[in-house]
């Protein structure tokens, strides 16, 4: 179980609720009571691929301490970008795991806030059904805890109050994607229902009032530099309604590296934060002038001045990389 969270604070709580997900297909509409810091700036970290509860995903968890501490301030919340647990998971909803690879390893008095998660290929692979116990874990609690998966797919606007980003939380776990990867022998993805109410919704979302700022977070990337060199399926699933709704940002995992692409013709940033822990390995730079970093690591996601700041910063606590992008597109490396 994950320990009481504090209740003393040095800056005003607010209660978020994150918006409804109204699901087909008995996914029934859930919202997320969540406290956060309400402030003229927002600071979250993103990190993917980090479950496996060895001594590089406590490097980099170590790592976002110490840039906590420098940052002078504790983070927003998390965003967690799936391939949550590796491996066999024993004991689903009671499993040490909880303890061992989330709540002691990102501390609550470190990390007061809420971790926004989606779910990754190996949250599904690795120990079947544990999709579902990670959507139903906060549920099973008798305290609070900071996981947050209310669905397999949601929407979060933050700040609470006059929201400056929304974010839109996918799984992107289809068949086309992970039979390839795990073979037929369990079925590790969306059903074919799951995956078209899914499509509906974020149809739906992008034709809806949002923040200045929108983000979308789904565990595998559309574009990369990395071992997998992208993903078609995704591309031709929702490229072009990225596009065409002007989104800022599409923020993955699944590739273990650090990467930014920017794209000829594509106002879309894309963006991986795959070093969270897992063995780190290198692909093929098949779009130049971006970057691109094997490296064991976790990215740095905030809003300032009216402009949306991503910072990619390895496991010593240095940052390696830094871009921010205005609400009209426009992009620029910064020092």
């Amino acid at each position: 179980m994950e320990p009481n969270l504090p209740i003393s604070r040095r800056r005003v709580l607010k209660t978020l609720f994150c918006s409804s997900v109204a699901m087909n297909l008995n996914l029934a509409s859930s919202s997320a009571a969540s406290e956060l810091v309400e402030a003229a700036e927002l600071d979250l970290f993103a990190l993917g691929d980090f479950g496996s509860g060895d001594e590089k995903q406590k490097a980099v968890s170590r790592s976002m301490m110490r840039y906590s501490e420098k940052l002078g301030k504790k983070p927003d919340g998390f965003l967690m970008l799936g391939d949550n647990f590796y491996r066999k998971m024993a004991g689903g909803l009671k499993s040490k795991r909880w303890v061992t690879g989330f709540s002691k390893m990102y501390p609550a008095k470190a990390f007061p806030n809420p971790c926004w998660a989606i779910l990754g290929n190996h949250d599904y692979r690795d120990t079947p059904n544990n999709e579902k116990v990670q959507l139903g874990y906060a549920a099973s609690l008798d305290r609070k805890t900071r996981w947050t998966m209310p669905a397999k797919y949601y929407r979060v606007d933050l700040p609470a109050k006059n929201p400056q980003v929304t974010f839109l939380m996918l799984d992107t776990n289809l068949e086309s994607i992970n039979r390839p990867l795990h073979g037929p022998k369990v079925a590790c993805w969306l059903t074919l229902e799951e995956q078209a109410a899914q499509l509906v919704w974020l149809k739906k979302q992008l034709a809806s009032k949002r923040a200045p700022f929108t983000v979308v977070l789904g565990h595998h990337p559309l574009y990369s530099n990395g071992k997998y060199q992208g993903t078609p399926t995704l591309i031709e699933e929702i490229g072009e309604l990225l596009e065409k709704a002007g989104v800022h940002m599409y923020l993955s995992g699944h590739e273990h590296d650090l990467q930014h692409l920017e794209l000829e013709g594509l106002r879309t940033s894309f963006v991986i934060s795959g070093g969270g822990g897992a063995h780190v390995r290198g692909g093929k730079e098949k779009h130049k002038g971006n970057f691109y970093q094997v490296a064991h690591g976790f990215s740095h996601l905030s809003i300032k001045n009216d402009r949306l700041h991503l910072r990619h910063i390895d496991a010593n606590g240095k940052t390696v990389h830094s871009f921010s992008k205005g609400t009209n597109h426009d992009w620029k490396v910064e020092v």
